[in-house]
């Protein structure tokens, strides 16, 4: 960033100062194939099919959902998004306005459990029970932890109306009119659909009819697509009205490639996942640069790829150069791996377990709202490189040289807090001439691994062919090594810096930070105050033992 004032909402004239994103921008449509089905029909017999989900041609969202962007008074906690429709509605109800509470179960008794207690399934209050007569929280207790599938079919039934072949396998969904015209599925409960369709146990045709089926869950644009043999189907989504509001995009593994576990992934999924985020964000600032390129169907090779990325750089080092601002300056780029539901209706991990990355461009500036006179007419967008950027200038003016650097001699030279010179010191767990993934000193988390770019990178755009090669490779092996190790959630995000930043010092890095069944994290994680009862050279050594055994091929 050029200018290293802090980012916050209070400005120096007392009053506070706050941005409303009003998306309206183009989409690059590189899909090659369409998977046009029928996912349902209505009670009158009417199809429901996916056709909105297969778009021809590029996209255009104009007027999609506003977002308000507040600073937070302090830089360090972020940013605040305000979803500008939800918003309204809570303010002409504002008695709907509650905080929402986990699930409780009614005082009245339930039989069943009330004739077990008494020793007996078959007992005063009927003849014979079936899994419907289970209360609530034990159903969702079921849906998350049993690795039966025919207790999990059984569950799914009860969960919404399926339609069936004459094998009695589910074909689709039941939909019924919405009042407005829209067909909706037929969800009797929704939280324990959800939960159901996230158990890798129910069968996979369960699986894609309830959720991986394009269309099932509503009908964002498939614009992307990455195919390589039989093996590996890759959709890539845009979400037009998201918290994120300059496109939202998620690269998720199609209902023909289903993976839901770490150790299933291939290395030709990891490539397709990234390769669709670089695409993305290459055709992107291409598009909004107004550099020409030569499209072909489907995705991009990589010789295409590497062009485009420089005729990009370039573009944006000769706007620099004549002080031309341009209209995307960051990326955002995040993993939720795993996903866990309490009975008591708390969500324990985001998003959904099938496989999915998700990733947007960021602009410079938003536009301020003016309900208070406010003085300025823009202000600096959030990007978590910033906090970054910010810390390594102060560094560098505290002591004289590039922080990253000299971060990087630490971890070579580390040793351990107690001293023992017959145990490993090491912190690093991989290293190549591109990458280093490293254990942190200071870990947040029980767990947590980065992965960092050793040479003069801080983001995708500086990112050459063999640096990415080596960060899909790593980004695999250590969220698989990871997953060996025993961690089922795991949240992942990029750490890069402004495409327009001048500090060739600033690296592109990833935290994998797993979540633990004991660990929820409470007061201590929210001040910042990580604890944790291992040296990090021991995790280190574990890690990298674990490590041997993944194959990458």
């Amino acid at each position: 960033m050029e200018d290293k004032i802090p980012r916050t909402c209070v400005d120096p004239s007392g009053i506070f100062i706050c941005g409303l994103h009003q998306p309206c921008y183009r989409v690059i449509n590189h899909r090659q194939s369409e998977a046009l089905a029928v996912i349902g029909h209505g009670p009158d017999g009417r199809k429901v099919n996916n056709q909105a989900n297969f778009p021809s041609g590029d996209l255009a969202v104009a007027h999609a959902n506003g977002v308000y962007e507040i600073p937070n008074p302090f830089p360090f906690w972020g940013t605040t998004y305000i979803l500008y429709r939800q918003a309204g509605y809570f303010s002409e109800y504002p008695e709907r306005l509650r905080l929402r509470t986990g699930y409780r179960e009614s005082d009245r008794s339930i039989p069943l459990l009330k004739d077990l207690l008494a020793g007996s399934l078959k007992g005063t209050s009927r003849e014979s029970y079936s899994i419907k007569d289970l209360p609530r929280s034990l159903l969702l207790a079921l849906a998350q932890t049993s690795r039966d599938p025919e207790v999990l079919k059984a569950i799914a039934h009860l969960a919404c109306d399926f339609e069936l072949d004459n094998r009695k396998e589910p074909i689709g969904l039941r939909y019924r009119d919405s009042g407005s015209g829209e067909m909706r599925p037929i969800i009797h409960d929704h939280e324990l659909f959800d939960v159901l369709g996230n158990n890798i146990a129910l069968p996979d045709r369960y699986k894609v009819t309830m959720l991986l089926m394009p269309g099932v869950q509503g009908d964002s644009p498939i614009v992307g697509e990455y195919i390589s043999g039989p093996q590996t189907h890759i959709w890539e989504y845009l979400r037009a009205n998201s918290y994120i509001p300059w496109g939202h995009y998620a690269a998720n593994m199609a209902q023909d490639s289903v993976r839901y576990r770490a150790e299933d992934l291939t290395s030709e999924d990891i490539i397709g996942l990234r390769q669709l985020y670089y695409q993305r964000v290459y055709t992107q600032m291409a598009l909004n640069l107004n550099i020409a390129y030569v499209r072909e169907v489907g995705s991009m090779c990589e010789s295409e790829l590497e062009s485009l990325r420089k005729a990009v750089t370039q573009e944006v080092v000769e706007r620099q150069g004549r002080g031309e601002k341009i209209p995307y300056t960051a990326t955002l780029w995040g993993w939720n791996y795993g996903f866990d539901f309490s009975p008591s209706g708390y969500r324990l991990h985001a998003s959904h377990q099938q496989i999915h990355q998700q990733y947007a461009l960021i602009p410079p500036y938003i536009e301020t709202v003016d309900p208070g006179n406010s003085p300025a007419e823009s202000i600096p967008t959030y990007a978590v490189g910033d906090q970054v950027a910010y810390f390594a200038a102060i560094y560098k003016k505290s002591y004289g040289v590039p922080f990253f650097d000299t971060y990087l001699r630490a971890i070579h030279s580390n040793t351990r807090l107690d001293g023992k010179k017959d145990l490993p010191a090491s912190l690093v767990l991989y290293e190549d001439k591109n990458v280093m993934v490293h254990v942190p000193k200071a870990q947040r988390c029980h767990g947590e691994v980065q992965i960092m770019t050793t040479g003069h990178v801080g983001n995708i755009l500086e990112a050459g062919p063999e640096t990415r090669r080596s960060l899909d490779m790593c980004i695999r092996l250590v969220i698989q090594t990871l997953a060996r190790l025993g961690a089922q959630m795991i949240t992942c995000y990029e750490v890069s810096k402004r495409f327009d930043s001048l500090d060739p010092d600033q690296r592109l890095f990833y935290c994998f930070l797993p979540r633990l069944p004991g660990s929820p994290g409470a007061f201590s994680e929210r001040q910042g105050r990580w604890i944790t009862g291992h040296y990090p050279e021991d995790y280190a050594e574990a890690f990298r033992k674990t490590m041997e055994s993944i194959h990458l091929d």
